[in-house]
């Protein structure tokens, strides 16, 4: 096993292992805007269901990596976390290509399953790999330069797959994600084994990270509101008479960009609880903008507002719980705190859309800042370290 060269300057955060994983990061997660976007419409549309259905078939791709993750955390911290970036890119791909067969609604949920499968290798892997890049006391800075990649997506992803389902339909749309995904898996190829060997043996690190639990549950709030909005605003968007669905998406993953960008340093110089609590704050006021006027102005300007929330939302949880655990224990940490990742993408689309059954889209999107003021109260009462 090739490993991470551990005697690079100690200062260095752009070495070319870094920018490799970003850059595969990048592709991964524009294929998965790409789903975002287009999956409600595939539901809603050729399968056609209701809302409730919605949420669920959104929702199902995270249930499997509740199980998953602390697993794949586990065994990143034994062997490296290099297989899991490639395999779990590589699995992604063909089972994004798999939705060519898909002709009822229960097909696509156990295909869901399944991608949460591959998700979990991917993504657990990654940010193990993404903390022992990162020179000591950047952690925050690192992960906010890295998941650039994934708001770039969540902006630029919906836009692809409207083209895409505009130019050939869902078959185009699938076929481009997947060739997005083979890509993903060539340039994780490019990243060297960053698990030291002196760590790689020695005692399991634990299944279930402690030190992850409080932060995560704060965390969990913030990704079930960002996500029912995600499963959502399009269909939202598009009954308030907006033809671009897409842009809306577009605007908040662009703001999540943004913010990383100017602020990049700011989880690794304050607080990280703090800086967490204020972004579920920001995220809750943006919700409720969104829930209360119905206008296509309002939609915008509650993107906005939950977009600057979600860009501090993550990094400074991580920071959090990374500035707590010893190297040789990253991935369970991050399997952990991604556990809470997933309850969060699965539980709020499938919450949001009972909601929007039962009432409508408006009152889901009122439940969704109930929950981050929830998270926001937890967190203040956790503390601001």
């Amino acid at each position: 096993m090739v490993y991470w060269d551990m005697q690079r300057p100690p200062d260095t955060l752009f070495t070319a292992a870094f920018v490799a994983l970003t850059l595969s990061d990048l592709a991964y997660f524009v294929a998965g805007g790409v789903l975002i976007g287009v999956t409600p419409f595939f539901v809603a549309g050729p399968l056609g269901a209701g809302p409730a259905a919605v949420g669920v078939a959104v929702g199902a791709f995270s249930v499997t990596t509740l199980v998953l993750r602390p697993l794949a955390g586990r065994w990143t911290d034994r062997h490296g976390r290099r297989p899991l970036l490639i395999g779990g890119a590589s699995l992604f791909a063909v089972l994004v290509l798999g939705h060519l067969l898909v002709t009822q609604l229960a097909g696509l949920v156990v295909l869901r399953l399944l991608l949460g499968m591959a998700e979990a290798l991917y993504f657990v892997a990654g940010f193990a790999a993404l903390a022992d890049l990162a020179p000591p006391g950047r952690s925050g800075e690192a992960l906010s330069y890295n998941s650039l990649a994934l708001y770039l997506g969540l902006a630029a992803g919906p836009i692809l797959g409207q083209a895409l389902l505009g130019l050939g339909g869902f078959p185009l749309a699938w076929s481009g994600a997947s060739l997005l995904l083979v890509l993903a898996a060539v340039l994780a190829a490019r990243v060297p084994e960053t698990l030291p060997t002196a760590l790689a043996p020695g005692r399991p690190a634990p299944l279930i990270h402690p030190s992850a639990l409080l932060p995560g549950l704060g965390l969990f709030t913030g990704v079930a509101a960002m996500s029912g909005f995600l499963a959502f605003a399009s269909l939202h968007a598009a009954r308030l008479g907006l033809h671009q669905w897409s842009s809306v998406l577009g605007l908040f993953g662009g703001v999540v960009v943004g913010c990383r960008i100017l602020f990049a340093k700011l989880p690794d110089r304050m607080p990280p609880l703090r800086l967490a609590t204020a972004a579920l704050a920001v995220s809750g006021i943006g919700l409720v903008i969104v829930a209360v006027v119905p206008a296509v102005w309002s939609l915008f300007v509650g993107a906005i507002g939950l977009g600057v929330g979600t860009a501090f939302l993550t990094p400074a949880v991580f920071a959090a719980i990374f500035r707590k655990v010893h190297s040789s224990q990253r991935g369970s940490a991050a399997g952990t705190a991604s556990v809470f990742i997933d309850l969060g993408l699965s539980g709020g689309p499938i919450i949001l859309g009972l909601v929007a059954a039962a009432s409508s889209i408006p009152v889901a999107f009122l439940a969704a800042a109930g929950l981050t003021a929830t998270g926001a109260a937890l967190l203040t009462a956790t503390g601001t370290s």
